[in-house]
C-alpha cells in the first residue's frame, strides 16, 4: 500500500478539500487521485491544473489508495459503496471519510468490509476560502491515529472539531446550511443600506465587513454575543432602536426555527 488519498465526487467540495491539501498545505499532488462520472471536461482540467491524478471509475482510484473521501450526494452514496465492496476496490481496508449530510455511520459501515475504519465528516462552503469549519465523528474501528489523518485533510480549510455522531444532523443545520442564512442575511442589510442611500456596492461590503469583524470579536474575545450586544446598545439610541424594529419581526425564532428545520430535513437526506 501507498500512502495516496482518493477524492470520489470532484464538485464544489471535492474540488475545495484537494485545492486546500495542494496550495495551502503543500500537500504533494501526485499523491492525490481523484475521479468523477458525473463531471465533464472542467472538473477534469481542474484536477489537472491542481497535478493530482484522475481516474475514469471510482474503483481504480480506491484500489490504489490508503485513505477514501466521499463527496458524492447522500442519494448516490450506498450504490456506490455496494459497487466498490462488490469489486474488491476496499478489502484492504483503507480509511473511508465521508462528508455526505445525513447519512450515519451504520449506514457506511455497513457498505465497507468489516473492520474497515470509517469517519463521517461534515464541513461547510467556506472550506472553498480556507475558512470554513469542519466537524469529525469516528465508527467503531476508527481510532485517534485515522482521526489525525482525517484532520490533516481538513485543518488547511479552517477549524476541525470532534463531536459524537448524535450531533451531526444539528451540526449540518446550523453549520452547512447557515452560510445560506447568513447571505440571506447580508443581502437584506444590504438593502436596508440602499434603502438609506447608500451605494449597493458599498453596502454590501459594508454588511459584509460588519458581518465578519462581529464574528471575530465572539471567537477571539470569547465573550457571549449577548454582552457585546449590550455594550454597543446605549439607552435611547439608534441600536436599540433598530433592535426592537428587528424583534417585531420575530428574527430570534425565524432564525433558530430555520436552523431546526434545516436538520430535521438533513436527518432524512440519507434515507
Amino acid at each position: 500500500m501507498n500512502d495516496k488519498l482518493a477524492v470520489i465526487g470532484f464538485g464544489t467540495m471535492g474540488q475545495a478539500i484537494t485545492g486546500g491539501l495542494v496550495e495551502a498545505a503543500g500537500y504533494p499532488p501526485e499523491r492525490i487521485v481523484t475521479s468523477d462520472k458525473a463531471k465533464g471536461p472542467k472538473a477534469r482540467a481542474r484536477a489537472q491544473a491542481l497535478g493530482i491524478g484522475w481516474e475514469a471509475h471510482p474503483l481504480e482510484a480506491v484500489k490504489q489508495s490508503q485513505a477514501v473521501l466521499l463527496c458524492v450526494k447522500p442519494k448516490d452514496l450506498g450504490a456506490l459503496l455496494d459497487g466498490l465492496r462488490a469489486s474488491g476496490a476496499l478489502d484492504h481496508k483503507p480509511l473511508v471519510v465521508s462528508i455526505a449530510a445525513g447519512v450515519d455511520l451504520a449506514f457506511l459501515q455497513a457498505r465497507v468490509p468489516e473492520g474497515t475504519p470509517v469517519i463521517r465528516a461534515m464541513p461547510n462552503t467556506p472550506c472553498s476560502i480556507r475558512m470554513g469549519t469542519t466537524v469529525l465523528a469516528p465508527g467503531l474501528h476508527a481510532g485517534d491515529e485515522h482521526l489525525a489523518v482525517a484532520r490533516t485533510y481538513f485543518e488547511p480549510l479552517g477549524a476541525v472539531l470532534d463531536l459524537e455522531e448524535h450531533h451531526f444532523d444539528a451540526v449540518t443545520g446550523l453549520s452547512a446550511s447557515g452560510p445560506a442564512f447568513i447571505f440571506v442575511i447580508l443581502e437584506a442589510l444590504a438593502e436596508g443600506g440602499v434603502q438609506c442611500g447608500l451605494p449597493r456596492a458599498v453596502a454590501l461590503e459594508l454588511a459584509a465587513r460588519m458581518t465578519l469583524g462581529a464574528a471575530s470579536m465572539v471567537l477571539q474575545t470569547g465573550r457571549h454575543p449577548a454582552a457585546l450586544k449590550d455594550e454597543v446598545t446605549t439607552p435611547a439610541g439608534c441600536t436599540i432602536a433598530g433592535l426592537l424594529a428587528l424583534e417585531d419581526g420575530r428574527i430570534r425564532s425565524v432564525l433558530a426555527r430555520g436552523v431546526e428545520r434545516a436538520a430535521q430535513v438533513a436527518g432524512g437526506l440519507g434515507s
